[in-house]
Formats: C-alpha cells, structure tokens, sequence
C-alpha cells in the first residue's frame, strides 16, 4: 500500500509539475529570450525595454490605483452586506445572501460591457437619457475612466469578498460588543476598537485576494479601459502581443514575470491572514448566540439601499443586454425603439460561423476540461488527505501555486511551453492552460470531501482483497458524489467563460465565447455581443442552477449516514 501511494504521489507530481511549474519556468527562459524563433538566446534586453519604456511609470500607477481602489471597494461593500446579512434583522436575508453572490454567474467581460452600455461618453443608454431629460450639453458620467474601471471591478470582486468575511462576521461573538456598550462606548468607538480589529484577518485576507484578483483582471481593463487610453499591466501585455506589428512575446513574459511575482508574494500574505485567523477566536467551547441587532427605523431604509445594489448587480446588467440585442443600434428607450426591435442580431449570431465555432469550442473546453480537471483533482486531493508525507505536501504546494496566477501571464508561459510542439495554436493548448490554471479550484472542494471519509473503510476494503482501483470505483467515489459534481461544475462554468488565457493562446479556428464577445465589443457590434452573452449567462446560469439543484439533494447527515452503510454493504460483497 505504501509502495503504491508513493508511486501515485510522485506521478501526479510529474504531472502537475508539467501543468503548473513547467509554464512558470518557460515564462522566466522566454522573459531572457529575443522571440519565439530565438529561444534559448539568452539576453537582458527585453527586461531593459520594459523598464525603461517611458509608458511603464503611468502603467504602474494605473495598477496600482485600479487594484487598490477596487479592492478597498469590494472589501467595505463585502463588509456592509456581510454585517447587514448575519446582525441584523434586515429583512429577506436569504435573498440578499444569495443575491451578494450573485455576480459570479455574470461573465465578467459582459458585465463591463453592459456599463459601457449605460454610461459611455457618446452614446451611453443612461447618459443619453439624462441629456434628455435635464437638456445637458454632455454625457453626465464617462465609464471610460479609472473610478468607472474601478466600481466596476469592485462590484465584480465583492462575491469573493463577501465569501470571506460574511463566515467570520456570522461566527462573531456580539457579547464582546455588548461589553463595550455596557462600559459607556458608542457605536462607532466600539466599532473601530472592537468590531473591526477581531475581524481584522478576514477583512485583510479579502482585500488582498481582491488585490490579486485586480492584478489578474483583463475583462474590465480591456472593455473599459482602453477605449479610454488608460492602461494597466494586463492590458499593457495585451497590447504587446495583439496590437503591434510584431508580437514581442519576450517583452511580454519581462512584464509578466512582474506581475507573476506580485501576486505571488501577495498570497503568501493572504496565506499568513488566514493562518493566524486563530489568534482572533471569539467562539469557544461554551455556549454561544449570535445577538440580532434591530435596526428599527433605520430598517426600511437600508432594504431600500440593499435592493438597489441587488439591481445593480444582478438585474441591470442583463436587462441591458436583453435590450440592447433587440435593438439595430444603441438608443433611449422609448416609443421609436419599442417599434424597431426585432430578433435580427440573434439570428445574425445564430447563422454566424466564428460565433458558432466559438459555442462549440467552449463547450468542449466546459465539458471535456472540467471532466480531466474534476478526475485529476480526485487523485491529488486523495493524496493530499489520505497520504501525509514530504512528497504529499510538496504536492499540495504545485497544485495550489497556478492560485496565484494571473491568466494574461500565465498564458505568455503557455505560449512558450507549446510554441515547438504539436499543441501550439490548437484547441489543446487552451485545454491544457484552462486545466492547469483553474485545477486548484477543483481540488479545494475535493479536499473537504476526503476529509469527511474515514480510512478505515478503504482499509477495511483492501483487507477484503479488493484492489485499489476497486476500493476507489465501489467504496469511495459513491462517498464523494457531492464533492465531484460541485468540482466538476464549478470548473465547468469558469472554464465556459474564460478569456484571460484565451486571448494569448487563441488562434483562427480556436476562438472561445469571451473571445468572441470581446472581438465583438472591439469593433462596436453591441447587438451581436449582447444576443450571444445572453447565450452565454443563460448557459452558465443552467450549470450553477444544476449543481444547486443536485446540491439540495444531498443533507450533510443523511448521505455520509446512509452512504457509508452502501459502502458497508460493498465491503461484505467484496469480502
């Protein structure tokens, strides 16, 4: 037994070793390499044009702000809906608990598309109809702006946010407040002096993964950002690669390496937050309540307020794409273009050949990747829990290092690694690239699932004389259903909307949906994007609504009870 789970661990460590450290690699031999055609020639140039492009002090105060701004943004959004959802009496807390995630669903390039939609300069559906309606000479707002990316970012960022702090906030001993009161402190002293320091891990550990998630964010970057000249590192790689006449991809993995080692550091932090959460427990052993604060007259006035983040965030966008695909040309709403709408961009989409090859591609890419990925996150994560060695741990480090990421860069190391192989400008290499950089997200909730299954039933099992394909097929993969279909979905969905990776390893035949959509968003054909987001959100949305309908089916308590006596029952046929 011992022989074959070293056999396994060090297999998938050659494996994933190839997925995640091998692009790395090629990214640092390309960022000191001339171009493709020159690999291997050694030289310092590229990292000596970057730094000393006259471009890069505005690009890296671009980042900076755009990533900090949205990050803080998300953050407090994420701390106000946590605190409103789990103290208070706010009315339909499920709803808005729901609704605070909500966003996740929305592919984030439409997302920005649909508020450059509402508020660019020219002919922005709001803007417009603010001139109209109190005779401005000019647009009011300009999406096309850094607080525009920012808020925009910030609202996309808050799901993740909100997933930290809101466990942290419900967990949160209000007694220690109470205290504070009961010894003359107000609300906004026991705030900062209280509330804020004990909460202080998971309010640092969301920011900083927002701030990683800014670094990585190409979406709104791209759709807002550069119409408007403003330009961050994501972009500025973007425009490297795609907008010159000769694509410097040496120059490209130079500025990536940069990035790539932000981030990295930037999770290490993240990492250190979370470690420490411990030295900040409230909740013991003794018994504990959560206290409901009454808002009182201040109640209807905060619904209000959450109502229309919830529209903002969920209902608006897709109701602006809805009417911007049945209308020939952006307008205001209203009489003229009631009468012109018709369903001429969704038959143009339907019966376009580059927007179909774009469905089916990501389609493959969602099912068939999300399948290599959910399997081999079963294997890693069963070695990650069940064999505890060096080998296991430094196995878990490999898997989880592509968290750190982010996408544009990834895919420069990519390019790299396929560019003298059969895989280069092929389906396979975004198969690849997906697979390696979201597997970590298939093996989080892998983990938690072995967690729960007891050794002594593989054990016993393997006493039976059963094999360990055997025990893995009858006793434990029926214990792990949940895990596997919330793997496999949640790799699905990213996979299905992904457009980071794909906008460096696509080529003419391999176009995916984002792709596709940003393509479309490009050349200002707002119809044809918004007729095939549609299609995407409503694809997405089948997948997420899937995995909570499967999801309900399963109550914690019943299916390990009731599982377990299944896997009983096999280990006596087996015997």
């Amino acid at each position: 037994m011992e022989r074959r789970n070293r056999n396994l661990t060090y297999s998938l460590i050659v494996v994933v070793s190839l997925l995640t450290v091998a692009p790395v690699l090629m990214l640092i031999i390309g960022s000191f390499s001339n171009n493709l055609n020159s690999f291997g020639n050694f030289t310092v140039k590229k990292y000596v044009t970057v730094y000393t492009d006259p471009m890069l002090a505005s690009i890296l105060g671009n980042t900076a702000l755009f990533v900090l701004g949205s990050a803080a943004f998300a953050t407090v959004l994420a701390l106000f809906l946590a605190y409103l959802n789990n103290r208070t009496d706010i009315p339909f807390k499920f709803l808005f608990k729901v609704l605070s995630v909500m966003p996740m669903m929305i592919p984030h390039v439409l997302f920005g598309v649909s508020w450059a939609l509402l508020l660019n300069p020219s002919n922005g559906i709001l803007n417009m109809w603010l001139q109209k309606l109190f005779m401005l000479p000019k647009a009011p707002f300009n999406i096309y702006t850094l607080p525009g990316m920012i808020v925009v970012e910030g609202l996309l960022d808050l799901p993740v946010a909100y997933l930290i702090i809101s466990p942290a906030m419900g967990a949160f001993d209000a007694s220690l407040e109470e205290s504070s009161r009961v010894f003359k402190s107000g609300p906004i002293k026991t705030l900062f002096r209280i509330t804020l320091p004990i909460l202080r891990p998971a309010i640092m550990a969301a920011f900083i993964l927002c701030v990683v998630r800014g670094l990585a964010s190409f979406s709104v970057p791209s759709v807002l950002g550069m119409p408007g000249r403003i330009y961050v590192l994501s972009t500025f790689i973007y425009r490297v690669v795609t907008m010159s006449l000769i694509a410097d991809y040496g120059k490209a993995a130079a500025i990536g390496m940069s990035i790539l080692v932000i981030s990295v550091g930037l999770i290490y932090v993240y990492r250190y937050f979370t470690r420490s959460s411990d030295k900040f427990v409230t909740v013991s052993s003794r018994g504990f309540k959560p206290t409901v604060v009454e808002l009182r007259k201040a109640k209807i006035p905060l619904f209000i307020v959450l109502l229309i983040i919830s529209f903002v965030l969920i209902v608006l966008p897709v109701l602006v794409l809805l009417y911007t695909s049945l209308i020939p040309y952006v307008m205001v709403p209203g009489r003229q273009a009631f009468s012109a709408m018709s369903l001429q961009n969704w038959r143009v989409v339907i019966k376009d050949p580059i927007s179909l090859r774009s469905l089916n591609n990501s389609l493959f890419l969602g099912l068939a990747g999300a399948t290599l990925g959910a399997f081999l996150s079963i294997l890693v994560a069963y070695v990650i829990v069940k064999v505890k060695s060096k080998a296991s741990g430094f196995l878990e480090s490999i898997s989880f290092l592509s968290f750190s990421f982010p996408g544009i860069v990834i895919g420069i190391g990519f390019m790299w690694y396929f560019v003298r192989t059969p895989l280069y400008a092929t389906i396979w290499a975004l198969f690849f690239g997906y697979v390696a950089t979201y597997l970590p997200y298939g093996i989080r909730p892998m983990t938690s699932a072995f967690v729960q299954i007891h050794s002594s039933l593989e054990e016993s099992s393997l006493v039976c004389g059963a094999s360990f394909a055997t025990t893995m097929r009858r006793i434990v993969i029926p214990l792990l259903v949940p895990g596997i279909v919330s793997s496999w979905v949640l790799l699905a969905s990213m996979f299905f909307r992904e457009l980071s990776i794909s906008v460096v390893l696509s080529r003419p035949g391999t176009e995916v949906l984002a792709v596709q959509i940003l393509r479309f968003s490009e050349d200002g054909q707002w119809g044809r994007l918004s007729a095939l987001g549609l299609i995407m959100i409503a694809i997405s949305t089948i997948m997420v609504a899937t995995v909570n309908a499967i999801g309900s089916r399963f109550k914690p308590g019943e299916v390990r009870e009731k599982r377990t006596k299944v896997a009983a029952q096999r280990l006596v046929a087996i015997g």
